[in-house]
């Protein structure tokens, strides 16, 4: 038997797993349900239990952390100042689309054993995957900013405005050292630990949600009837692309091998798959009341107003105080304690998906810890740049949020198309692959998704960059990226061989 500290020593030839074996939470499986399979077969489950689904209950709702951070905090706020109730219908369709992509990512995982950054090293070239994963960091920094700059702005409410951001910054960057202490005691603590800041976050903006007293009527009307305006187009937009973060997908399909099932049967992977849907569903469900009472109540306290169109996460509080202030308890402080643990629960969460980022892209022999502080320090320095001139700029604050949302817009794509045609290849998935109908309703899904963060894209660059030389390095830039997805989508098709068969023909030919 192994001793402990071998098992922290990697071979050079030994591939990169998201879990050890050992690390790995066990799913009992009992005598009976073994004969039970041997004369039910492979199709049928056993009857429902309350105490497997506990078991499997925890990656679901580490992943619903990424439709609570920050950037999707003010993009609810935004929508509600904006937009009043009107595009409550909208949140919940943009959830509905993010929990079938992270179904699919967590389909992947159970059925393959690996996730998708291993996957996509296996099965792309090689400049292709490096390419990938640079597409993954970046959108992975991107989000992280907009987190620890979250959690910095909490920190400076809480403490009344004697924490700058700057040093807000550097006491979310030790939230890498709470993670691998915890992770030390195994995937199960660590989940604990989430499940509490995710409760808090739903008491804070719960509480919220009762002072403020929003309209039930207009309420149950805006999650029912579709309405959308020119005027309120930017808020969709952003309502919609907050909600699929490409390092979510590939951090989903890493989490669900944390258990070990039986001796992982066809059975027992659709078993998994069951559990795994119903527990991301209820995530994604309290994730959705929780951004609902976010966006209710500030449509309730400032649509309208003349200030509707100048709230952000950095001055949101001060008005929700202004509005409501707090018999008991300031409004002020309950944002800044449900936009903490929003803050802190994404920053770690991201530090989770950028060690199964770097290791599965690059398969690297490195200690976990080491490669935690290399994706933490990816962030803090820009984050700490940012907090320095926004202490002294603070109006440059939509911007930059602008900015990094067009970063991750951009990546979009290079997770879903990679997701997408792996699951639909029998050699990868086997029985579990999608069907024919439920790959055409995700192309639709993941081709709308790709579309409204095109448009995001467009319409922050029309405003943003002028000159003919620009435009020229632009225009150059587009068509590598268009040609790159196309590249990804086609990759060992049939369409792609018969184009090779066909440029390979012309090439020879002209020679």
């Amino acid at each position: 038997m192994t001793s402990a500290p071998l098992l922290e020593i990697r071979s050079l030839d030994e591939d990169e797993t998201a879990y050890d074996y050992e690390e790995k939470v066990v799913i009992s499986v009992s005598d009976r349900e073994d004969e039970s399979e041997a004369a039910e077969g492979v199709a049928s489950l056993p009857p429902f239990s309350w105490r497997k689904l506990w078991q499997f209950t925890g990656p679901g709702f580490l992943m619903s952390i990424a439709f609570l951070d920050p950037g999707n905090l003010e993009g609810d706020l935004q929508a509600g100042a904006a937009a009043g109730y009107s595009l409550l219908w909208l949140l919940l369709w943009s959830t509905a689309m993010g929990l079938l992509v992270q179904l699919l990512s967590a389909r992947l995982g159970v059925a393959s054993g690996r996730h998708l950054a291993e996957l996509c090293r296996e099965e792309y070239p090689r400049w292709a995957t490096v390419a990938l994963w640079l597409m993954a960091e970046l959108a992975l920094i991107g989000a992280d900013i907009q987190e620890v700059i979250g959690s910095s702005i909490a920190i400076k409410i809480l403490s009344g405005g004697v924490i700058p951001l700057w040093a807000g910054v550097v006491i979310t960057a030790l939230d890498c050292f709470v993670f691998l202490f915890l992770e030390n005691y195994g995937v199960r603590k660590l989940e604990a630990f989430f499940a509490v800041l995710i409760t808090t976050m739903a008491v804070s903006f719960a509480i919220m949600f009762g002072q403020a007293k929003p309209s039930g009527k207009e309420l149950l009307i805006g999650i029912i009837v579709p309405k959308l305006s020119t005027s309120t187009i930017r808020q969709a937009v952003g309502i919609v692309g907050c909600i699929i973060m490409p390092h979510n997908v590939f951090l989903h399909s890493a989490l669900v091998q944390s258990r070990r099932v039986g001796d992982e049967n066809n059975r027992h992977l659709r078993e998994a798959m069951h559990y795994y849907s119903i527990e991301a569903t209820v995530a994604l469900v309290i994730s959705f009341f929780i951004n609902l009472s976010v966006t209710t109540v500030f449509a309730k306290g400032f649509y309208g107003t003349d200030i509707a169109n100048t709230i952000g996460l950095e001055n949101a509080g001060q008005f929700l105080q202004e509005k409501y202030g707090g018999a008991l308890f300031p409004i002020l402080y309950i944002w800044g304690v449900g936009l903490l643990a929003s803050g802190q629960s994404s920053t770690i969460t991201g530090t989770y998906a950028g060690q199964f980022i770097m290791g599965g892209f690059l398969n690297l022999p490195l200690k976990k810890w080491i490669r935690s502080v290399i994706t933490r320090s990816f962030a803090i320095v820009p984050a700490m740049i940012v907090a320095l001139w926004f202490d002294s700029e603070g109006s440059a604050m939509d911007t930059l949020n602008e900015s990094l949302n067009v970063l991750q817009s951009i990546q979009i794509p290079f997770a879903l198309i990679p997701l997408l045609t792996m699951v639909s290849k029998e050699q990868i998935m086997g029985i579990f692959k999608i069907g024919p109908f439920m790959k055409v309703v995700t192309w639709i899904v993941v081709g709308f998704l790709i579309i409204i963060n095109g448009y995001l894209l467009l319409d922050f660059l029309s405003a943003e960059v002028h000159g003919l030389l620009l435009n020229s390095l632009l225009s150059v830039t587009v068509v590598v990226y268009i040609m790159f997805i196309i590249f990804l989508t086609i990759w060992r098709s049939s369409l792609y061989t018969w184009l090779t068969i066909t440029i390979g023909k012309s090439f020879c030919s002209g020679n």
